[in-house]
């Protein structure tokens, strides 16, 4: 287990989310950081007393986050779908324009490191929609955002989420009685390692990576092993 850094910060979005709120969970117990900043536009999932809520507003990051100092380590779980986002339009601004808005402040202000949840796939040239904002995403957060950049890149994601998503959860519904035979680069991964896999890209030394989905399987029990 690392020692607490004393004055260390860690900055989420999407902490409401599937993962989010999975990462959110593990940063309350996690003695890295002496506070999170949870930027949100709905009632947290997890409470603590190093939590502190925000408002998501991705328009006046420097004024939401003033109290966020230099070193910051920032994760990013931002997604959604087009089907709820209403239109390829509004699904851009959530998986890409709120993504780069985020990697730029924290190169602004100093951040330690940008972890960002992106998406197996994806590929700034794809003729698919979906695959070519996450491509997109990627490559403009490495031009943009600060110096250490991880990206993960998740294949279809396993849990429980509050907002139906009726297309993922008739693919798990099929995937799941073969996850044996799924090759684990195509694997549905837990929510929970995914994010577990974010916090210990955060731990490591590495200035920049790719995460594939193959490598996230069972980094919840590293996690918890301490």
């Amino acid at each position: 287990m690392p020692k607490p850094i004393r004055g260390r910060s860690a900055v989420i979005a999407g902490s409401t989310g599937l993962v989010g709120s999975e990462l959110l969970a593990l940063l309350a117990d996690a003695p890295d950081y002496d506070r999170v900043f949870a930027l949100t536009r709905r009632p947290l999932p997890t409470k603590a007393p190093r939590i502190v809520s925000v408002a998501a507003n991705f328009d006046a990051l420097a004024e939401v986050l003033q109290q966020v100092g230099p070193g910051a380590d920032v994760f990013c779980c931002l997604g959604t779908t087009i089907r709820q986002a209403g239109s390829e339009a509004a699904f851009r601004v959530v998986d890409h324009d709120y993504v780069l808005a985020l990697a730029r402040w924290a190169r602004a202000h100093a951040a330690r490191r940008f972890i960002l949840i992106s998406a197996l796939g994806a590929d700034a040239h794809s003729r698919v929609f979906y695959n070519r904002v996450k491509g997109e995403a990627e490559r403009a957060v490495r031009a943009e955002g600060p110096a250490s950049v991880v990206i993960l890149q998740p294949s279809l994601l396993d849990g429980t989420r509050a907002q139906s998503r009726p297309g993922e959860q008739l693919a798990l519904r099929i995937t799941r009685p073969l996850r044996g035979l799924i090759p684990r680069a195509w694997r549905p991964v837990a929510a929970r390692d995914v994010a577990a896999s974010m916090l210990l890209a955060a731990r490591a030394d590495a200035p920049q990576a790719v995460i594939a989905s193959r490598a996230m399987h069972g980094a919840s029990a590293l996690i918890e092993r301490g």
